[in-house]
């Protein structure tokens, strides 16, 4: 299929996966050998079906981890830390050729240092053209048929672009995407999450036409109020866009340090054939599992256990980024 002018859909057949290993100078310092076999994890599933590329504090390092290393494209460069959703360029299909934007990556509103990671993308691509304003590929969903889906939470925050109204972000998305049309959403977050409530923990688009989204059934779950009056919005939205919805279950809690982690099972990864599913070694795993191998009949849907990044308050989607270029 053609792909259509705009924000490249992730569900699109891609040309690569970016991935950022993580290493000593990073958050992950204190449980790095747990972090590092998630990260080849997900890497190896990656490799099974397109190119990974992976950006390394030091390639010689990161490639003893792999036996095997076909399929990988190791890059050397030091980053501050991991999120590779929020610090890569991201794909656009204009009317003559695709092209690559580079946003300023700020730490989700200045809360950690982000020099090297702000960097990077000028670093790893720099065909890429350089964009004056703040954003994070979390924060975005598109259809990849002119709608993009965002959260005003994060969007809109006074942390990324605080010179800039309404009217005047919506109009920069509408320029920078080709999108006919910007959609926010009011409600929904998650405990533990650093970005202010980032699209790809509570809704993503599957196809141009559906929407999977977080659901909460749990009354007595901090979540259940924001999360419903979410669901309501999504509904509204399905009736006037002419959208299928998918509920996804609530991932069951999960504490580290007193703290409730965001565990979403919306922060799936879209690769060629496959999708790779997040996971936390609770009792809704299975219920989600089947979900996913029930709807996408073509796909070859593989678990990943993310508990350890969850502590970082990020997930699988998080920490990889698409590339169709």
């Amino acid at each position: 299929m053609k792909i259509q002018q705009g924000l490249i859909a992730e569900f699109e057949k891609q040309s690569y996966t970016q991935i950022i290993f993580p290493h000593t100078k990073t958050d992950w310092s204190e449980y790095l050998e747990e972090a590092e076999l998630t990260f080849i994890n997900i890497i190896n599933a990656i490799r099974k079906y397109q190119l990974c590329k992976i950006i390394c504090y030091d390639v010689q390092k990161v490639k003893k981890h792999f036996k095997d290393t076909s399929n990988i494209l190791f890059i050397q460069y030091e980053t501050d830390d991991t999120w590779a959703r929020d610090t890569s360029a991201l794909c656009v299909q204009n009317a003559k050729e695709q092209e690559l934007l580079n946003f300023t990556f700020n730490a989700w509103g200045n809360k950690f240092e982000a020099t090297k990671d702000n960097a990077m993308t000028s670093f790893v691509t720099p065909n890429a053209r350089k964009c004056d304003f703040v954003l994070e590929g979390g924060a975005l969903e598109t259809n990849g048929a002119g709608i993009i889906l965002t959260t005003s939470q994060c969007m809109l925050n006074k942390n990324r672009n605080p010179k800039l109204t309404k009217t005047e972000i919506t109009k920069k998305l509408q320029e920078y995407f080709l999108a006919k049309e910007i959609l926010y959403l009011e409600h929904g977050y998650l405990a533990g999450d650093d970005t202010d409530s980032h699209i790809d923990t509570l809704a993503r688009f599957v196809d141009a036409k559906t929407i999977m989204y977080v659901s909460c059934e749990d009354k007595d779950d901090e979540h259940y109020r924001e999360l419903k009056l979410m669901e309501k919005e999504l509904q509204g939205i399905a009736i006037q866009q002419n959208f299928e919805l998918i509920a996804l279950p609530m991932a069951e809690a999960v504490y580290f340090k007193g703290e409730r982690l965001p565990a979403t099972y919306a922060n799936f990864l879209f690769i060629n054939d496959a999708i790779l599913l997040p996971i936390y070694g609770t009792k809704t795993d299975e219920k989600v599992i089947k979900i996913f191998r029930n709807y996408f009949k073509d796909r070859m849907i593989v678990p990943i256990n993310c508990s350890i990044l969850i502590q970082q308050h990020g997930s699988l989607h998080c920490v990889t980024m698409n590339f169709t270029f």
